[in-house]
């Protein structure tokens, strides 16, 4: 293990927290309405619920993540996501999937480290120790 090794976390949290915020609140902005209409264009069931788990995933769980808040849970959730979006929208579609890709392969490698060092988690857990 080198010195950089506990900010991987950190890292990582930035860049697929990041993304999954950006894609969030478009959608948010878009409404749950265009959301559940483009989830229904691709039959996903239940559509207008999906979309407001999409949405609350893809915002408050991406603005848990940045912060280092649960993150293994809401990383797990956002794995699922992708494993839809890839399996339900681009691969009927013959699409490309390479950044639905990487932010799964970044969701399970949050889901193995956690919050990391630099998170608002670990002052939580060393306010309960100490």
């Amino acid at each position: 293990m080198n010195a950089l090794t506990p900010y991987a976390a950190f890292i990582m949290r930035m860049a697929v927290g990041g993304v999954f915020l950006r894609h969030g609140i478009m959608k948010f902005q878009n409404g749950i309405g265009a959301t559940a209409g483009f989830l229904a264009n691709h039959h996903i069931p239940f559509a207008s619920i999906v979309a407001v788990v999409l949405i609350t995933v893809e915002t408050i769980g991406a603005l848990c993540v940045l912060l280092g808040i649960l993150t293994r849970v809401w990383a797990a959730a956002m794995a699922v996501v992708m494993v839809v979006a890839i399996i339900a929208v681009k691969l009927p579609a013959h699409q490309s999937f390479e950044l639905e890709g990487l932010l799964l392969a970044g969701a399970l490698t949050l889901v193995a480290l956690g919050d990391g060092p630099l998170s608002i988690a670990v002052k939580f857990k060393q306010s309960r120790n100490g």
